[in-house]
């Protein structure tokens, strides 16, 4: 089905994501298809929500990833209290100006870590809103554009409901991925307990030095857009969209923007891959991460103790994989 003629040059490139993996592998033990997601994620330039328990370094991990690219970073931890001026930045009288200037809060950068997403209120979260979708703030009547590379990733603990707030959907809707992070097993354990006692601090990111420079990634997300999709392949995306939405289980089924983010991450994924085509496969494997958070569940599936994983995984198997 798929011309496999290479018509994109990844060589380089090949050897840069190489790099960026193996230095967060030197730091997080175990935690490989969330990395890939993440990065995936990013080269499609969206959006990422982290979910775990805490200590399974989610924090860690979007730290890492962000030290690695060459980017203006920022870090806001969310909070019951934070305002949307915390986030966004006021308008302050200059004196000497006999003026306003406008400060900018920590949403302005490059690549924005969110810690602890749902701790603040709806009112914070809206500020979010703007930014995410059309990578500008509007603040007193003018407007600010964020920069091409613009990201933000995003904490939040699943378990944990005192002093939280529940992300209203067209935020989540906002994420172009979930990705959860789970217990580490038996060995990768082992390995942490391994790294620690021989090396208490071995968790240096002060001296984690870039991989990757913006404009090299930049230039990786342009290659996404040359990634090669057979037209099989749009209608299995269309296909499994629309399980979505018949499915006797799902009370609010995917968007059409679900179904372009099953697409940009797949060709993103199949760069990530090497690749400059992409497979049933990638698709298969990204869909999940991409749909479960969007999918609002029925009470009767949720009282037979159906999770929306399980439930997205299942209407995708139910599609015909396209030969």
């Amino acid at each position: 089905m798929e011309d496999t003629t290479s018509r994109i040059d990844l060589t380089e490139f090949s050897e840069k994501i190489r790099e960026l993996k193996s230095c967060i592998a030197e730091t997080i033990v175990g935690q490989d298809i969330a990395v890939d997601l993440i990065l995936t994620t990013i080269l499609a330039n969206g959006h990422v929500l982290i979910e775990g328990v805490p200590g399974v370094a989610k924090t860690l991990l979007a730290k890492l990833v962000a030290k690695l690219i060459d980017a203006d970073f920022s870090r806001i931890q969310f909070t019951p209290d934070l305002m949307p001026s915390d986030v966004l930045g006021t308008t302050v009288f200059n004196m000497q100006k006999n003026s306003f200037d406008f400060h900018r809060g920590p949403l302005f950068g490059d690549v924005i870590l969110v810690d602890e997403i749902n701790r603040a209120p709806a009112k914070t979260q809206s500020a979010l809103f703007e930014v995410m979708e059309e990578r500008q703030i509007t603040i007193d009547g003018s407007t600010f554009k964020m920069g091409d590379l613009y990201t933000i990733l995003a904490t939040q603990n699943p378990v944990e409901q005192e002093g939280t707030y529940k992300l209203p959907e067209a935020q989540i809707d906002r994420f172009l991925m979930k990705v959860t992070l789970d217990y580490p097993s038996l060995e990768d354990e082992v390995a942490i307990l391994e790294r620690h006692h021989q090396q208490t601090d071995f968790v240096k990111l002060h001296s984690v030095k870039p991989v990757l420079k913006k404009e090299e990634l930049l230039s990786l997300r342009n290659l996404v857009k040359q990634v090669y999709v057979d037209a099989t392949l749009l209608r299995y995306i269309a296909l499994i969209i629309q399980q979505t939405r018949t499915s006797k289980s799902v009370y609010l089924g995917a968007s059409p923007r679900a179904s372009v983010c099953v697409l940009q991450a797949a060709k993103a994924f199949a760069i990530l891959q090497g690749r400059d085509f992409v497979t049933p496969e990638d698709i298969k494997f990204i869909a999940v991460p991409v749909l479960h958070h969007r999918l609002l569940l029925t009470a009767e599936a949720e009282m037979e103790g159906y999770s929306a994983v399980k439930v997205t995984r299942r209407l995708i198997d139910k599609v015909e994989v396209p030969k």
